[in-house]
């Protein structure tokens, strides 16, 4: 059954917890879908883990819209959230409005995401005028990383907590489907959770929000060095990977690959014809 964002309203009001995972390419997501996991998102975060960037900044309209639309042909299922760029909405509404557009028409998503609490209200509330689904994100977004020197914890002091709270409110309001919650204390989330109606998808924000995401390459173990300690490794891909590349080298080496069964064969008389070799 495909979801939706009214089955994803239903999984909150039934204490159901919602499952969100990240994808940016057709055999991931097939993979992810057929798994039966609830919604998709197609996250900017594509820049690092894709693209080899330092952060989510220099990422493109036309990245997101190309990596949505492999997404949007591999999963039939989940709902497909892709996130909204660096500067493809904050510049005017006009322009969010549009950008918001192409990932629907272009990349085949079922919603947008993008970054923002009462700054970006006014955004939300055109695009879903536009009849396109928001999902709002608060707490750490990655896109403010210049502002917040880093990738650090928000909302740890009351002004803080308390403006998060409030942008909640305002970004639901102003009619996003739901929020993301990164990077936030575990108990502010609860609170936040509680006070809304629509669905609250942690990253980094306890198990008291309504659904959880994770970066897939970060809880198979496909990426290098120290992850988050929010990310929990339910798999190591990267090594059985690294297994399988190793012993393809080394049997490519000795000779061993390919062997006969991986071979085609053809009439040893045609062999000879061709080599010349006579009767």
């Amino acid at each position: 059954m495909k979801n939706t964002v009214l089955t994803l309203l239903q999984q909150k009001q039934n204490e159901d917890k919602i499952t969100m995972l990240t994808a940016y390419d057709y055999t991931t997501a097939a993979i992810i879908d057929e798994c039966g996991v609830n919604s998709i998102l197609v996250g900017d975060s594509l820049g690092m883990v894709m693209l080899g960037y330092e952060n989510t900044l220099p990422v493109t309209m036309e990245d997101m819209i190309h990596h949505t639309a492999a997404v949007s042909r591999g999963a039939r299922n989940a709902f497909i959230v892709a996130d909204m760029p660096f500067m493809s909405y904050q510049a005017s509404v006009e322009q969010a409005v549009q950008n918001a557009g192409r990932l629907i028409k272009e990349g085949g998503a079922n919603a947008v995401k993008l970054e923002g609490g009462a700054e970006v209200c006014e955004q939300i509330r055109a695009i879903v005028n536009a009849s396109v689904p928001v999902v709002a994100h608060l707490g750490l977004t990655p896109q403010s990383v210049n502002v917040f020197g880093g990738f650090k914890v928000q909302g740890k002091s009351r002004e803080k907590a308390e403006k998060l709270i409030k942008d909640a409110l305002l970004i639901q309001e102003a009619g996003a489907c739901a929020v993301v919650l990164e990077g936030i204390p575990a108990k502010l989330a609860e609170i936040i959770t509680k006070k809304l109606y629509i669905p609250t998808i942690g990253i980094g924000a306890g198990n008291a929000c309504d659904g959880q995401v994770l970066v897939y390459q970060d809880m198979l173990g496909l990426t290098n060095g120290s992850a988050p300690k929010f990310v929990k490794r339910f798999a190591d891909v990267g090594a059985v990977m690294r297994q399988g590349i190793n012993a393809y080298i080394n049997e490519t080496k000795s000779g061993e690959f390919p062997s006969e069964e991986y071979t085609y064969s053809v009439s040893e008389d045609i062999i000879r014809e061709l080599s010349g070799e006579e009767e």
